[in-house]
This record gives C-alpha cells, structure tokens and sequence, in this order.
C-alpha cells in the first residue's frame, strides 16, 4: 500500500522567526530582535536536516518552503545551504518547488536575485492592501508604491510569483474591495491568497478587540458578501479558488501546501515548526520550541523536536477530511477506505447532498460553492463520532 508521502507528497518546511516588527493581527511565531548570529541559524537548520533524512531516506521532496515570521531577512547563503543539504539527502523532483515568503520592503527585495540564485523558484509577497490608510493600519511597514516595485522586481526574476491581501478590514465597503481586487487583477498574478481578516486571541488586535477599540468591522452578512465577490471576480479572471483562502491559475497551485491538504508528509524545522511523518507505517506529529533561542540551542545541540507523538488513526481521518474539504478537490472515499479503514456515514452524507453542501464525483467528496463557506459544520458531521 502506498504511504502518505507517496499520495499527497514530502515535504520540507523551514520556519524563520524573525520579523522588522510584529503585526497586529499576526498570531504566528514571529519576533522581533536586534541582531541574528546568521551563521548559527544556518548551522541548526543544517543539522536539523541531517536528522530527520536520517529516518526519512528514499523520499522524492516535491517541495520546500521557507515562512516566517519574514524568511526575506534570511541571508540568501543561508537558503543556498538549507536547499543543498536537502538536495543531498533526498531525491529531489524534477519539478520540485521552492517557495519563499517575502515582505515588499525595498531592502529586501534586492536580495531576490539572491534567492534565485540559491534555487528559490516562487516567491509568495505579503502585500495585504493596496491603499497606505489601511497598510498602517494592519501595522505593514510598507507602501502600496514599495509593494508595486517589488512585485515587479519578482516578476522580473521568477516565473511564479503569488502575493496575499486581507479583506474585510475595518471600514472596507464591498465596493472598495471590488476596486482593490479588480487592481490585484491587473496586475497579471498567476496565484493570490486571499484572507479575510480574523481576530486572533493573543495578538494586538485580539487586545484592542476585546477592550472595544477595534472599530469599524464589518458584520457577518458584509464579509459573507465580500468572500463570495471574491469568487466571482477570480472565476471571471481565470483564477478560480483551488482552496478556501488560495485561488491560481491552473497548474499555478501551491504544491506545498497541496502536500498539508492532501495530507501529505513533511519535515518541519525551526522555532515553533510542526511536520507529520510516517516511519515505519506509523504517522507521527512533531513540534519544536515556540522561544527561537531554546530551537536554536536545542537544534545545535542534536535534537530541534520539543515533542513527537503517534497520532491515533480517528484524528488521522479528521485531519484528512478537515484539509481535504478545504480544497475544491476534495477527498479520495477510496483512499479513505483502503488506507484508514474508514467509510462514512451514509446517512449523513445524503443528508448534505440534499442541502447542497457537498457533491461525490469520481468517488470523490467534496463541498460545494454553497458548502465551502460552513466547512466546519460540515466537518462535524463527517468526522468520526
């Protein structure tokens, strides 16, 4: 029987903790430092990688991504050494992608000739609007004008460029980001994700929120209008949603992130990195220290994990199904059955047929236009009791 790794793909995730400042939305593993010994971060992720090929070997790596935190701060020899060491432990693809996050800053788009030249072939920027009103607001050091020039910058270096923006911001009409969108478009991208704005528990916004001073929202119906708007323009532009929040021409999808929904394998290293392996028939999730220098101390001292554990088969079939139904997709019922051993609910299933949530097609399952937005109601009926 085929593994994991050989279904939904392998994977390689280098997380970099650092950013120029914190954003107020943010919730990721990110922090802000006056100064990085380099070459001591390049050291731990080189022997992170050494460990885990150790117990991963005759992998094909379809694809490596480098997040953050702001990965464009990272010295571009440190993404050469990263992507080498990989490249000499695993098989690497032919069409393997190598996706790196970047913020518009103008510094650090003079390091994207770097970046190529170390092998990154996709660059993901975090533009997240396109007026200076609502990116100072969103805590963003940027300018629409910096986010322009870098964008072409990429686009003059890289064939595939993807960049973020975040709708539903504090008093963004539906017009507006019908504007906004329309503009993104113009711009020729072959891939954008597109957020809505959350409010995460522990970050500025989460403080602001609760004390009553994040103002100027907009209500559940509004941002319902704004998500499917969003479907309509990307469809009408050629760029039709593959995933909830991802939308690409086809064949410009995100391969890394196909491995996460598809429930694939990957490696994850750095501070606050997760990874799913399958050793041995059993799948296993990893974690590491959140604080970057227990990671760094830890990782240059042999061992980068702060936990691993078995993950049982029924979380294994909802964290198939809860990825899985992000995209459009969908879910493999044969693979379901002959690799967890699992069917699902007849009755519920028809049950979600009839309301138009979900549709089965080639023995795949999948949701709906209508039942994409209520994937979590969906989930719950779906996953094992």
């Amino acid at each position: 029987m085929l593994e994991n790794w050989q279904i939904g793909g392998f994977g390689l995730y280098v997380h970099w903790p650092f950013c120029q400042s914190k954003c107020p939305y943010c919730d990721f593993n990110s922090h802000v430092v006056a100064s990085i010994d380099h070459d001591a971060w390049r050291d731990a992720y080189v022997a992170e990688i050494d460990r885990h090929a150790a117990e991963t070997p005759d992998r094909v790596l379809s694809s490596i991504y480098f997040g953050g935190g702001t990965p464009s701060l990272m010295e571009p020899a440190t993404i050469a050494a990263i992507i080498d060491r990989a490249a000499q432990h695993w098989t690497v693809a032919n069409d393997i992608e190598i996706t790196l996050e970047a913020n518009p800053g103008s510094i650090e788009a003079q390091n994207f000739a770097g970046y190529k030249a170390a092998g990154v072939n996709r660059i993901s920027i975090g533009v997240q609007a396109l007026n200076d009103t609502d990116l100072g607001r969103l805590g963003r050091l940027h300018s629409v004008d910096e986010a322009q020039r870098a964008l072409a910058v990429a686009r003059s270096l890289f064939d595939r460029v993807s960049f973020d923006l975040i709708y539903a911001r504090q008093d963004q009409s539906l017009d507006a980001w019908r504007a906004e969108l329309t503009e993104a478009l113009s711009y020729g991208p072959d891939h954008l994700s597109l957020y809505q704005l959350t409010i995460e528990p522990g970050t500025a916004f989460g403080a602001r929120f609760d004390a009553g001073k994040l103002r100027g929202l907009p209500d559940e119906d509004l941002a319902t209008d704004m998500y499917f708007l969003t479907q309509s323009i990307c469809d009408a532009a050629g760029l039709p949603a593959y995933e909830v929040s991802n939308h690409a021409r086809p064949g410009q999808e995100s391969q890394h992130n196909l491995v996460y929904w598809r429930s694939g394998d990957w490696v994850g290293i750095g501070p606050g990195a997760h990874g799913r392996l399958t050793l041995d028939n059993v799948r296993v999730a990893t974690e590491t220290p959140l604080a970057p220098a227990a990671w760094l101390r830890a990782a240059n001292q042999s061992n980068g994990e702060s936990a691993r554990a078995l993950i049982p088969q029924e979380e294994q079939v909802t964290e198939l199904l809860l990825m899985g139904l992000r995209t459009t997709e969908g879910i493999d019922l044969e693979r379901l059955h002959t690799q967890y051993h699992t069917r699902l609910n007849h009755n519920k299933i028809n049950g979600l047929l009839g309301y138009g949530l979900i549709q089965i097609s080639d023995n795949r399952l999948a949701a709906t236009d209508k039942g994409r937005p209520v994937l979590n109601g969906i989930l719950r009926e779906l996953a094992p009791d």
